[in-house]
């Protein structure tokens, strides 16, 4: 039904190849477009994103179906940021920017009230 296409990527001009398999997987996604970039390009725009701490309201390892060749553990460290826990008043550290609209806290306090 479906055949491959080659596709020239919006970024960086290279060709890539848009299999029937994934043509298959964007159609039961009910993606009506075919990417407009290579494998590569996506990734280095989703590292944009996730550095930013902004974000386009999707995930591209949901939304490309498997299209990233990374992994979790090949992202780097995790950011830390610094907090003080709204329960005992320990210095610690978590994995997101504390906004002050709820309460955070350390390791120990927050398995507690699990």
């Amino acid at each position: 039904m479906y055949t491959d296409q080659v596709i020239v990527c919006a970024d960086c001009g290279d060709e890539f190849v848009f299999s029937s398999a994934d043509q298959e997987f964007y159609a039961e996604k009910g993606f009506s477009s075919p990417p407009k970039r290579c494998r590569n390009c996506r990734q280095v725009r989703k590292a944009q994103r996730n550095s930013a701490g902004g974000g386009s309201g999707y995930s591209s390892s949901s939304a490309g179906g498997g299209y990233s060749s990374a992994s979790t553990y090949d992202r780097g460290p995790r950011q830390m940021f610094d907090a003080v826990c709204a329960n005992c008043g320990q210095a610690t550290q978590v994995p997101f920017q504390p906004t002050g609209a709820r309460p955070v806290y350390c390791n120990d306090c927050f398995r507690a009230r699990r």
